[in-house]
């Protein structure tokens, strides 16, 4: 007999082995499900559920997206405005999440939205159906990113300008060339930091979470402690209106929501990123889903101690940026509030990144099927910093930077952008979603993220968001108009684009383009 210490013992793994082996099959299936798609995996899968939450996250970024954009409801309906709008888009905004990771979970590509119509609609119209909704998400990410750059850099001329002259001006005065250098700093530190520190990128992500939450307590917990003018009372924070826009009541109660709208617009991006999931499947209509419940609690967190200290809303709507304004007031001295103001420009910057992560993707799967003019050099990959698209970004950053050059002739690019980036993302994840009805929804019955019946009514909710949106967004924020700086210039933006699309279709994609591999 073979003696004890001669017998062969089970080989056991260790739970880092486990779950080493766990990812690598994760990866092979999800890219064999790629495969079966009709391309080629060429980007690194290395984000789990928790790491996309996080990025997804980012992409909102709320508290900063909340502050640069708070003009809104200061000016639609003032505190009903800012908490119940953020509220009710938040609700609207998670039945846009579950309908998109619905049909995510059977189509996770890169291409997202766009590969997502081409396959659920009928053979006779798929190709215009998909190259439509493909512009409009290319645009829509892009824009939205440049919107995100240039309200970092309005952002932080207002927090410079909490310290003061001795005649009581800011000290940065805000030229066009300023802001536009700024911006441009931005614009290229964000692709840097994208294109060179891809592998690290969900190291940053993770770090954003704990970052925003210790950032957004601290800043409650002063506002609320120091309120050198004073605490409004419970009453007045959550039930009062005063519409300052010009409009009636009701409407510039909805026209204020261009401020919730805007933070939210990011929740279809990160579907971008499917390539670089290990399961994205599942993970991503999780972390989607997930997502819009952590902004909704972190929005909460951030507006509503600022409501409590809101000084006098008139002297507020005067102010592009009056997040700096209502800091200052609440904690008495420059300093202190610039030290508060320095989480919020920190997770701009972060923000601006993840951004420039996704929309370099979302360029990147459109250029791979021929539907953007030279799409053989933007549908690269540099597999020296890797698996980047680098060409696809830098195409992303140079037409930023060229719609950046738009502020030398108006002061209110920032709205015509956030605002053509809202209206693209909106119709852009309408499109799949109204698609998947038509056909009964039939697709999606296979999901692994079926909602059931449930899933008709999110459908339904996105898609009336969507007619809302659309037409809501191309309207000034103020009426009457007595100034060139009031126009919303979002659909004359909106236009430009979509004349390049129809332009290059007719000449290229109407006898070219056949749509994504099916």
């Amino acid at each position: 007999m073979m003696a004890d210490s001669e017998r062969k013992m089970p080989i056991t793994k260790t739970g880092d082995a486990v779950r080493a082996e766990a990812a690598e099959t994760d990866v092979g299936s999800a890219d064999q499900l790629l495969a079966s798609l009709g391309y080629t995996p060429e980007l690194s899968r290395n984000r789990s559920t928790l790491q996309v939450a996080f990025m997804s996250f980012v992409l909102a970024s709320i508290p900063y997206g909340l502050a640069t954009t708070l003009y809104y409801p200061l000016v639609g309906g003032g505190p009903v405005n800012i908490i119940w709008g953020w509220v009710a888009v938040s609700a609207i905004i998670l039945c846009v999440a579950a309908s998109l990771g619905e049909i995510t979970s059977v189509y996770p590509t890169a291409g997202g939205v766009y590969y997502q119509t081409f396959m659920l609609a009928p053979p006779r119209w798929r190709r215009i159906a998909a190259w439509t909704c493909g512009w409009l998400y290319v645009v829509g990410n892009v824009t939205i990113t440049l919107a995100v750059n240039f309200g970092s850099t309005l952002f932080l001329v207002g927090c410079v300008n909490v310290f003061e002259t001795p005649d009581g001006q800011g000290v940065l005065a805000g030229e066009p060339y300023q802001v536009f250098l700024i911006f441009l700093g931005i614009t290229l530190l964000c692709n840097a930091v994208s294109s060179l520190g891809n592998r690290w990128l969900p190291i940053l992500d993770t770090f954003a979470i704990f970052w925003t939450f210790a950032g957004v307590i601290a800043m409650m917990c002063c506002v609320l402690a120091i309120a050198k003018e004073g605490r409004r009372d419970a009453e007045w924070v959550f039930t009062h209106f005063e519409a300052n826009s010009g409009w009636t009541p009701g409407w510039s109660f909805v026209v204020g929501l261009l401020h919730a709208a805007y933070a939210t617009s990011s929740t279809g991006m990160i579907i971008s990123m499917c390539e670089e999931v290990r399961a994205p499947a599942t993970q991503v209509p999780k972390a989607m889903v997930l997502t819009i419940v952590i902004n909704t609690v972190a929005g909460l967190m951030f507006m509503i101690p600022l409501v409590f200290v809101l000084p006098d809303i008139q002297g507020l709507i005067t102010l592009a940026q009056p997040v700096p304004a209502i800091v200052k007031s609440a904690i008495g001295n420059s300093g202190g509030a610039f030290g508060l103001l320095i989480p919020l420009l920190v997770l701009a910057i972060i923000c601006g990144i993840g951004c420039t992560t996704a929309a370099s993707r979302c360029v990147y799967a459109f250029a791979r099927d021929g539907a953007i003019p030279g799409s053989k050099w933007w549908k690269k990959i540099d597999h020296r910093l890797d698996d980047v698209p680098l060409n696809a970004m830098m195409l992303s950053m140079v037409v930023q930077i060229v719609l950046g050059v738009i502020y030398f002739g108006s002061s209110a690019p920032f709205n015509a952008f956030s605002g053509v980036g809202v209206i693209a993302l909106t119709a852009s994840y309408a499109t799949p979603i109204v698609v998947s009805m038509l056909s009964g929804r039939q697709t999606v019955r296979t999901a692994s993220f079926y909602l059931g019946p449930l899933g008709w009514f999110c459908n339904i909710v996105a898609v009336g968001w969507s007619l809302l949106a659309i037409p809501l967004f191309c309207m000034p924020t103020t009426v009457p108009i007595t100034d060139p700086n009031q126009m919303n210039f979002a659909s004359a933006v909106f236009v430009g684009f979509s004349l390049i699309a129809v332009a290059w279709y007719l000449a290229w994609g109407k006898k070219n383009y056949r749509g994504p591999p099916a």
